[in-house]
């Protein structure tokens, strides 16, 4: 009996062990599923950053973080928000006549829909045709705006996922 003792503490140590890190990752995951309420102003770009990349946290499915390109498009009719869209626009305008490579996930999101649509129309304006192939473009936004998002980028080849804001 003596020498079964310590194999019998040493099972329900581990047990207990088990258990309890069940427990935690159960914690753990249901922090992860709280999820945050779209922002209610346009200017708070921290809250928006955090919203947005818990939505393509939740869509990106497979692609590894090193794959995943996110642009934050601005919203505001401020001359600040003007210089920051227009400079945002000429770095994706670049990426885009340069291609990207197949396996990669660009998200385009930002406070406003109907900005960022528009200006995903105007980035791949450029775009030849076919180039995108094996590339996923990813709109978070309006239902209303899916439909012109998806036939702006149709001509590039992309595989195109809408995300309900």
């Amino acid at each position: 009996m003596r020498k079964t003792q310590p194999i019998i503490a040493a099972v329900a140590l581990g047990l207990a062990l088990t258990l309890s890190a069940c427990h935690k990752q159960e914690q753990a995951a249901s922090t992860q599923t709280a999820t945050l309420a779209r922002p209610g102003s346009i200017g708070d770009t921290a809250a928006w950053n955090k919203y947005l990349g818990q939505l393509v946290a939740q869509n990106a499915g497979d692609f590894a973080n090193n794959n995943i390109y996110p642009y934050m498009v601005p919203a505001g009719d401020n001359d600040a928000a003007k210089a920051e869209y227009q400079r945002q626009l000429q770095s994706v305008q670049g990426v885009i006549a340069r291609t990207v490579l197949p396996g990669n996930l660009l998200v385009f999101a930002g406070p406003s829909s109907a900005i960022t649509a528009k200006f995903v129309g105007e980035a791949f304006t450029g775009a030849q045709a076919n180039s995108f192939k094996g590339v996923t473009v990813m709109f978070i936004g309006d239902k209303a705006d899916e439909a012109t998002v998806q036939k702006d980028i149709a001509a590039s080849g992309a595989t195109f996922k809408f995300v309900q804001m």
